[in-house]
């Protein structure tokens, strides 16, 4: 009988030994944040043009640089609502059905879609210029709740102040922007109260959707010395028409977007993109890592840079200063 329980014994050490390596042995981690579990994310973005895609790309691609690559460790579904609100409304519900584990709004219209979908799913957005009057937030530096995201806020008056340096006799500026965004709105304001202190009229040229901007500009270019565009997705989308017209008239488009400027507008004074895309990443990151949405204060981009396009120049008869010129980030054209 003592042999088989010395057997007996001698199984139950080697058994002991076994789970104990097992159990001291460290497990893989699947995430970045060491979740073990694919997180989900869902970007929704208004329409396509390319200040709001060089967020997105360089959303996507700064995710990778910090671990998150769609498809290993993350699952990112990317909608596009074709500037249609029908279909933000669409797209921000399904994505809330879905649980999904961080929504990233691509402009304003996006954003307000997500933010009345959900109080609970973090919620990042990019690309709106005032958080606060369209009601994304109700104070910058500590959101609360489950919103935050990165401004794209630029300021009409320093576009202005480039505008005549390049252009000193402007009186007449025509403002060319949808009425129905609230980041357009405020940009707007911003140049009336420029014009006013600097003796210059503003011809209001609103339009609806695209197919209204190719009509709008042909009005505006008989009443005005120039046009003024904020970042407004609607014209922004329809740039070359703008372009076409304007050029025609020899008529300078000052814009709010360096992505404006590369597809036709003479110049801005704004942000860089890719940057933008690059700052939502990083707070995506901190989002996905277990911070809460509404503790992370929302970042304004503060270095702004001048472009210019100098095809657009020639088109119209324009000679860039050699100040603004040396002053540019960066120029498009020849």
């Amino acid at each position: 009988m003592k042999k088989p329980l010395a057997a007996l014994i001698s199984v139950i050490m080697t058994m002991t030994l076994m789970f104990s390596l097992t159990a001291c042995a460290p497990s893989k981690a699947v995430n970045s944040d060491n979740s073990g579990a694919k997180k989900k994310i869902g970007i929704v973005q208004i329409v396509e043009h390319p200040s709001l895609n060089t967020i997105r790309e360089s959303l996507i691609k700064e995710l990778q640089v910090k671990g998150y690559k769609d498809g290993e460790n993350i699952t990112i579904d990317y909608q596009n609502a074709q500037g249609d609100q029908s279909n933000l409304k669409t797209i921000a519900q399904k994505f809330v059905s879905n649980k999904y584990d961080l929504i990233v709004a691509i402009a304003t219209p996006s954003a307000q879609a997500v933010v009345s979908e959900t109080k609970d799913i973090p919620i990042l957005f990019s690309a709106c210029t005032d958080p606060l009057g369209s009601g994304l937030v109700t104070n910058m530096d500590k959101p609360n709740g489950n919103v935050t995201g990165t401004s794209d806020a630029v300021s009409a008056e320093k576009i202005m102040d480039l505008a005549k340096r390049i252009t000193p006799d402007i009186k007449r500026i025509g403002a060319l922007y949808n009425a129905s965004e609230t980041n357009s709105v405020s940009v707007i304001n911003n140049l009336k109260d420029y014009a006013k202190k600097n003796n210059m009229t503003v011809v209001e040229g609103t339009v609806t959707n695209s197919s209204d901007v190719q009509q709008t500009v042909t009005s505006l270019v008989g009443k005005v010395d120039a046009i003024f565009s904020p970042i407004d997705n609607t014209v922004a989308s329809a740039m070359p028409v703008v372009t076409q017209i304007a050029n025609k008239a020899k008529i300078p488009v000052y814009v709010g977007a360096d992505s404006m400027v590369k597809d036709g507008g003479l110049a801005t004074y704004g942000i860089n993109y890719d940057v933008l895309g690059k700052e939502t990443a990083n707070m995506a990151v901190e989002i996905l890592k277990g911070k809460k949405a509404g503790d992370l204060p929302v970042k304004t981009m503060k270095d702004m840079n001048i472009y210019l396009n100098k095809d657009t120049a020639k088109a119209i008869g324009i000679n860039l200063p050699d100040d603004v010129l040396k002053a540019a980030t960066q120029v498009f054209g020849n």
